[in-house]
Order: structure tokens, then sequence, then C-alpha cells
């Protein structure tokens, strides 16, 4: 039989009597191969309503459009006001002294008292920083204080009747702070989102550790204020 033959007679073979998979698959195997043809299906589904999103009359369905957030006039104010300053330096703060006791008070409250942070004896002898260095979360705790955001006379928003820490983006510790050592934080605006009843920034916050080169911490910081 020539090889064209062939293949048209197994062509009309399989026209006659269809070939499936699952047939020849183990019980087990047999559920596997289900399963990945249902979710495979229900990817596809899922892909087509996104994509054409009709409703039950063939319409096309509405997109809809957020309610545009109202502003009072202080918090309008406060808005353009950052908004021209985007990209800017807009805060820097004053020195605080990171010294032994704020280390070790830090270090009982969360139960972190390594030796390193806390005991100034053994860390001269063994650390490469002949030093006790801070807790890095410390240093982060300190943000609040260190911006001024709350707890100063000066606060850096004070038109806001409250001040929400809303999280961070983004935290490293390039540099540990020594025992000793005064500490600043440098804010730079990144961005400023009006939200209900207020405002949602995110400044990128560095850490100065005095008379050193790179800071102490590096975050990515998100307040809300509400006005």
């Amino acid at each position: 039989m020539k090889v064209v033959d062939f293949l048209k007679h197994k062509r009309e073979y399989l026209a006659k009597h269809p070939f499936e998979l699952k047939d020849w698959m183990s019980p087990t195997i047999k559920d596997y191969w289900i399963e990945f043809l249902n979710k495979a299906n229900n990817i596809h589904i899922i892909s087509w309503v996104k994509e054409h999103k009709r409703t039950a009359n063939g319409q096309q369905n509405e997109v809809v459009q957020p309610e545009p957030i109202e502003m009072n006039l202080d918090t309008q104010a406060v808005f353009e006001e950052l908004t021209a300053r985007l990209g800017e330096e807009i805060h820097v703060g004053d020195w605080a002294m990171m010294d032994q006791e704020r280390i070790n008070n830090f270090g009982a409250v969360t139960e972190d008292m390594q030796w390193i942070h806390t005991d100034p004896e053994r860390a001269s002898a063994e650390s490469p920083f002949k030093t006790p260095i801070a807790h890095g979360f410390l240093t982060l705790s300190m943000l609040s204080k260190l911006t001024d955001n709350v707890g100063s006379d000066n606060l850096l928003f004070p038109t806001a009747k409250m001040t929400v820490n809303y999280g961070l983006n983004k935290v490293r510790f390039p540099y540990p702070v020594k025992a000793g050592k005064r500490i600043r934080a440098r804010s730079t605006l990144m961005s400023v989102t009006p939200i209900k009843r207020g405002l949602e920034i995110e400044t990128e916050v560095k850490v100065e550790i005095e008379k050193c080169r790179r800071p102490g911490c590096v975050a990515v910081s998100v307040i809300r204020l509400y006005f």
C-alpha cells in the first residue's frame, strides 16, 4: 500500500471511529485531564466575557464612571500647594538622638534584646561596628516624629484635623544607625491624590545619619490627611 493510500485509509477510519484521548488514560490521570479541561474552558469563558461584556439584550454595558471627589477649601488649598511641588523635597526634620536608652527600651517592648543592640561591652569587642546599633524597626517607628506628622509644634500639615499612617510601599535599611548618633528625616513628595474627606500623600523618606554619607533608612511612606 502506498503512503498516500495508507494516510487516506487512516483518515477515513478516524472519521468513523473518533479517537478519545481520555479512553486510553487510567482513572486517576483521566480525572486530572478532565479538571484541566474544565479550568481551560473557564479561563476561556472569563476571557470572552471580559472582552465582550454584553448584556442579555445584546447591548454594550455602560462603563461606570467614578464619582468625582469634592474637596472643601482647606483640602483644595493643600492639594494645589502640594501638586505644584511634586518631585521636590518638602520637609527636613529636626535632629533626634538615637541613644542607648531609647534602643534598650525598644528592645524590651519588642522582645528583641540581641547583644548587637543592647550590650555595649560585647558590641565593642565582637561587632564590626564596635558599638551597639539601633534596630531597623526602631528607626522606622520614628518616622512619624521625624517627619513632623504628629506630636510637634511645627506640624507639616497644620490644617489637617487628623493624620493617619496608611502604610509603606517600600522599606530599606542601607546603613546601621549606631548608638549615640543623631538622625533626621528628609521627605520628597511623590504623589498627592484626593480621597473622600481628604488627601492621600506618598513621600520618599530618607533618614539621614549625622556625619554619614549613607542613610539609615529609606521608605516610601503613605499617609492620609483628613480635613
